[in-house]
């Protein structure tokens, strides 16, 4: 496995440190699904592949690790009852936008209806947010329509 180390003077790049001209770069075609619920997970993924996309499905608790390791382009939140069941992944995600030069992963959150929409628009890393149920209908747009402003 290669050590990693930061390239000086680029603001987007990881660097193997025994390949020094890979840069580790976001794979947009990857999207993170993270929540509590296993069902959700599944539905959520199962739209993501209608997008033509690869999901990785993950649990709040081990989403950090896959963040790290696949680098995606989008990160879909279930945000729980509260829409705050994994706030704890914004520092992560921070940090993968300011070494992306186009701001990447972007980051959907899937939200119950009790959340405002002012209380939601506080969290500058929150690109779209969808509201529960999740249909096809609702999410597939979406997706495209975020993954489509990076392609360009």
């Amino acid at each position: 496995m290669p050590k990693w180390s930061f390239e000086p003077g680029s603001s987007s790049r990881y660097l193997a440190a025994d390949e020094p001209d890979a840069p580790i770069t976001t794979n947009l075609a990857a999207v993170l699904v993270v929540g509590r619920s296993q069902i959700t997970r599944v539905v959520v993924s199962k739209i993501v592949e209608r997008s033509g996309l690869r999901p990785f499905s993950e649990s709040p608790d081990s989403a950090g690790q896959s963040l790290s390791a696949v680098r995606p382009g989008t990160v879909i939140l279930d945000g729980g009852a509260d829409n705050c069941e994994c706030n704890h992944l914004f520092p992560d995600i921070a940090t993968q936008r300011s070494l992306s030069d186009r701001n990447l992963p972007l980051v959907i959150l899937l939200s119950t209806r009790t959340g405002t929409p002012e209380s939601l628009a506080l969290n500058p890393m929150i690109d779209a947010v969808v509201a529960k149920p999740i249909t096809p209908e609702a999410l597939q747009p979406v997706v495209d329509r975020l993954i489509e402003t990076v392609r360009v």
